[in-house]
C-alpha cells in the first residue's frame, strides 16, 4: 500500500514538473519579437572574363576539326604572352549541315571557344581586341573576386549587427519596454546580384583591325548585402 501511494506521489511530482517546465517555456517566449535588418554596399568588378569563338564550315570533319584547332592553339599560344591573364578552352562542339530534304549531310560545323580571365582589364581588353582578327566575340563579363567578396562581407558584418541592436532597441521602445534579452541572431549574406554580360557586338570582329586600340572598359559595381534575423524578448517594467 505504501509503495502505491509512492508511485502515486512520483506521478503526481512528475506531471507538475512537466507542468513547470511547459509554464516556463511559454514565458520564454513572452514578448518575444522577430526583427530583420539588412545593410548593403556596391562593390567595384574586379575581374573580366571575355569568351572568343572560332566557328567553320567544312565538307570534311577532320580538316574541319584540324583548322579549328589550330585556330584555337595560335590563339592560346597569344594569349599566354600577356601578363596576367588566364587562359582556357571553353566549349566545343561540331553538328552536321542538311541538305534542303533533311536526309543527306552536306557540311560539317564546328564551334570552339577560348576564354580569358584577369584582373587588368586594360590587357584584357587589348588582347580581345587583337584576336579578334581570328576569332568572334561570344560576351564579355564582370564579376567581383572571391577574396574581394569575402572582404566586404566581413566589414558588413559589424554594421549589420549595429543595424539589428537599433532596431531592437526601437522595437523594445515601442512596446513601452524597459530593456531586451537578444535570443538568436543569424547572419546572412545576400550575395552579389548577378553580373549581366556585355553585348558580343560592342566588340565585333568587324569593327577592329589587328592595330586597333581597345576600347574604354567601364566594368560598374555588384551590390553586397548582409542581413541580420534575429528574436529579442522584451523586458517590461
Amino acid at each position: 500500500m505504501h509503495t502505491l501511494n509512492r508511485l502515486a506521489a512520483t506521478v503526481v511530482f512528475g506531471v507538475i514538473a512537466l507542468t513547470s517546465l511547459s509554464t516556463l517555456a511559454d514565458e520564454a517566449r513572452y514578448n518575444q519579437i522577430a526583427l530583420r535588418a539588412e545593410v548593403g554596399q556596391e562593390v567595384a568588378h574586379d575581374r573580366m572574363y571575355v569568351t572568343l569563338y572560332s566557328e567553320a564550315q567544312d565538307k570534311d570533319p577532320g580538316k574541319l576539326a584540324a583548322a579549328i584547332t589550330t585556330t584555337l592553339n595560335k590563339a592560346v599560344e597569344q594569349a599566354r604572352k600577356v601578363k596576367d591573364v588566364s587562359v582556357s578552352l571553353g566549349n566545343r562542339n561540331s553538328y552536321p549541315v542538311y541538305e534542303e530534304e533533311g536526309t543527306k549531310i552536306s557540311a560539317w560545323r564546328e564551334r570552339a571557344e577560348v576564354r580569358l580571365e584577369s584582373a587588368d582589364f586594360a590587357s584584357l581588353a587589348q588582347l580581345s581586341a587583337d584576336l579578334l582578327g581570328e576569332l568572334k566575340m561570344a560576351e564579355m563579363n564582370f564579376a567581383v573576386a572571391d577574396a574581394t567578396r569575402q572582404q566586404s562581407e566581413d566589414a558588413l558584418i559589424k554594421e549589420a549587427v549595429a543595424a539589428f541592436k537599433a532596431r531592437a532597441q526601437l522595437a523594445t521602445e515601442a512596446l513601452g519596454g524597459s530593456g531586451y534579452k537578444l535570443v538568436s541572431l543569424n547572419l546572412n549574406s545576400g550575395g552579389f546580384q548577378p553580373v549581366m554580360p556585355m553585348r558580343a557586338m560592342a566588340m565585333d570582329s568587324g569593327s577592329f583591325s589587328k592595330s586597333a586600340p581597345a576600347p574604354q572598359i567601364e566594368a560598374g559595381s555588384s551590390k553586397v548585402s548582409m542581413a541580420a534575423d534575429g528574436v529579442i524578448e522584451v523586458q517590461m517594467p
